[in-house]
């Protein structure tokens, strides 16, 4: 092992997995950009994450060895990042790739002038082409360096031009019109046989389900609705959700769901155990209850810090092999289950030759329907479930033996408002107050302590210190959370934080010639280009998220320019949707909700819990609920009594008030 180089004061899993490379690596910062300067030396700038498989072959074949790192370290200043500390530093570069070989992805490497504009980059490389590009670089910058200047200053006007969104005059009448035809190609890509989209490898892809769930119920599209629980349905059976210990890997490799890549982010289960639950209390399917609880069991247990937020991610590989600490031979798999063996073999999918491409080995997954496995054996569903969960207990106390993944253990704001999301979810839908108070409990650590003093808020959490300026997915998702808290306990605290959250980004990230909202801070770092999140990804994009708080905030505060800059950021994308829908499914659910309304449901009186739990059974994806005894509200002015009325309003237009949740819901027909 080498000395440790710069990365070991670092508070990044990810860096410190470099620390000791003989790479003489820095953290992006002053000290390294100013070394570039003064040497008039190439920057490296090297972006990955912790639960980054091709990432960690890199550091091996490249980055651990000495005659790599000789050529690094001579030519150039190299800089790690890791993308989810700091992705406004990732989305600069990302862009840049793409622009250079019409892809993009992690291991990010990009060579840059002296000053961070970008020349020359790509994602994994081969020891001996690294090596290649490395020299033939480093030799550019020395014998030609105005065409490495020239290079710079394409790809940068590129960069800064990229996703650009200028104002639209107004928002069209939105209409069904405008729906279906952003349906209608969509529908086209879905996998009929396996669910999600008709290729590989297959994302979960969680927000685009969302919208898709909301289309298909509130327009009676039979089509979108089956394809959703479809794909909800074999997603849960696949080797990508942990069969025994919950939770969902990023993605699979094949276009069944078989085959993981084992990595599990923080960010997908929030958004799929949310997800689940909304399909749960829109179909009643205990499949997708139980897929929720078992995923936020698995975060509960596996993913929580001792102040009660949530860890980044756990990586793929243990031993240094992908997917060991998940997989079973059937000797070893027969051992533990005992009499049961051949009952469960087939239910999980256990074969003596294995299922995976690696020999004998296997990835749990369901195959057969569970009706017919209880014919087969002549038991019922009780006792099949019975022998399930008995088996499942075994191998999980067994491969909680085993050497563990590693895990990204720095707590992110955006990632763990998600999270909070998902339990305030889960405390709404399930009826279960232990989620609110987990929910609640980190919501108030992050205000706590994750809080600047101008206001504004830290992104990441770890050793007892916030840190990094926060980035307006930060601000987004947690005003989300926050609204979401209110929902449930009707303390109007929660809407205070979140206003003054948005009235901070207003002022901070504001872009003066677009309508969108700049993804960094007028506070935050200066780099070579400031740059929008527009389009939806795995993660919905930061704007998308925000329009649709603004416009929530904006009906709970009766506050118009919330409304109205919601409406110019939709009205800016309006017209790309259609042409890519998945890239933009949460645009799709504001349009949605434009041409629905937005049912507002406020409840009064002694017994506004009651009428709330009881509304909490209906599916209402269009809504938002407030209430209380006492509230300075502008919905709820002048409707406080003891007595229990709900008031349902929409487009401004209220209805008479009215005393159980049958009659309300005859307004929302």
């Amino acid at each position: 092992m080498s000395a440790p180089n710069n990365l070991i004061k670092a508070s990044s899993p990810y860096l410190l997995q470099h620390a000791h490379n003989p790479v003489n690596w820095y953290e992006w910062g002053p000290e390294a950009l100013a070394k570039a300067k003064a040497e008039n030396k190439l920057i490296l700038v090297s972006i990955g994450y912790s639960a980054c498989h091709w990432c960690h072959v890199m550091e091996r074949e490249s980055f651990e060895n000495y005659e790599v790192a000789e050529v690094m370290n001579q030519h150039y200043v190299c800089i790690k990042v890791d993308r989810e500390e700091r992705p406004d530093i990732d989305q600069i570069y990302m862009y840049a790739i793409q622009l250079m070989t019409g892809s993009g992805g992690w291991p990010l490497n990009c060579i840059c002038l002296p000053d961070q504009r970008p020349i020359y980059g790509g994602t994994y490389f081969r020891k001996n082409d690294w090596i290649n590009i490395l020299e033939n670089v480093a030799g550019l910058w020395a014998n030609e360096p105005d065409k490495a200047i020239q290079y710079a200053e394409r790809l940068t006007a590129g960069i800064v031009e990229s996703e650009k969104i200028i104002p639209a005059v107004s928002l069209e009448g939105c209409n069904d019109s405008h729906l279906k035809e952003i349906i209608e190609p969509w529908k086209r890509h879905f996998d009929i046989a396996f669910g999600g989209y008709n290729r590989a490898p297959k994302f979960p892809l969680p927000n685009n389900w969302s919208f898709l769930l909301r289309y298909g119920f509130l327009k009676d599209d039979e089509a979108v609705f089956t394809a959703v629980c479809h794909t909800l349905e074999e997603m849960s059976r696949g080797g990508i959700y942990d069969q025994i210990g919950g939770g969902f890997a990023r993605y699979s490799v094949d276009d069944k769901w078989h085959v993981p890549h084992f990595e599990k982010m923080l960010y997908d289960n929030a958004q799929l155990i949310s997800l689940y639950l909304e399909a749960y209390q829109c179909t009643k399917f205990d499949s997708f209850r139980q897929i929720a609880i078992q995923s936020i069991n698995w975060v509960f247990n596996e993913m929580t810090s001792p102040e009660g937020l949530f860890y980044s991610a756990l990586d793929a590989d243990s031993e240094g092999i992908e997917g060991k600490f998940y997989v079973w031979d059937k000797t070893q798999f027969d051992a533990l289950v005992g009499a049961d063996s051949a009952l469960l073999g087939e239910y999980y999918n256990v074969t003596e030759e294995g299922n995976w491409e690696e020999e004998q080995t296997n990835i749990l997954r369901k195959t057969l329907a569970d009706d017919d496995l209880i014919a087969k054996y002549s038991i019922d569903l009780e006792t099949l479930y019975l022998k399930v969960n008995t088996a499942k207990e075994k191998l999980l106390e067994v491969r909680n033996k085993r050497i563990r993944p590693g895990l990204d253990d720095k707590c992110l704001t955006a990632w763990n408002a998600m999270m909070i999301r998902a339990l305030a979810d889960a405390a709404s839908v399930l009826n279960e107050n232990s989620y609110y108070t987990r929910a609640a409990a980190s919501a108030r650590f992050i205000l706590n302590n994750l809080k600047a003093e101008d206001g504004g808020l830290y992104r990441n959490y770890k050793n007892g210190k916030a840190s990094i300026v926060a980035f307006l997915d930060d601000y987004a998702f947690l005003i989300d959370s926050l609204t979401a808290l209110y929902e449930i306990d009707f303390d109007e605290q929660w809407l205070v934080e979140a206003k003054a959250f948005t009235d901070y980004v207003l002022l901070n990230f504001e872009d003066s010639e677009s309508p969108m909202l700049f993804y960094t801070s007028a506070k935050g770092e200066d780099l070579i280009a400031r740059k929008h999140e527009v389009m939806d990804n795995v993660i919905p994009a930061a704007n998308s998220v925000m329009a649709q708080n603004l416009k929530r905030l904006g009906l709970l505060f009766d506050e118009d320019k919330y409304i109205e800059k919601a409406d110019a950021m939709l009205a800016g994308v309006q017209a790309k949707i259609k042409t890519y829908g998945s890239a933009y499914s949460n645009w799709a659910i504001q349009l949605l909700n434009e041409v629905q309304g937005i049912n507002e449901i406020a409840i009064t009186g002694l017994e506004a819990d009651v009428i709330k739990l009881a509304l909490n059974n209906h599916y209402i994806p269009n809504k938002i609920i407030l209430g209380g005894t006492s509230s300075k509200l502008p919905l709820l002015n002048g409707k406080q009594s003891n007595e229990t009325k709900v008031y349902v309003c929409r487009n401004k237009v209220c209805q008479l008030p009215v005393k159980t949740v049958e009659e309300a819901l005859a307004y929302l027909l």
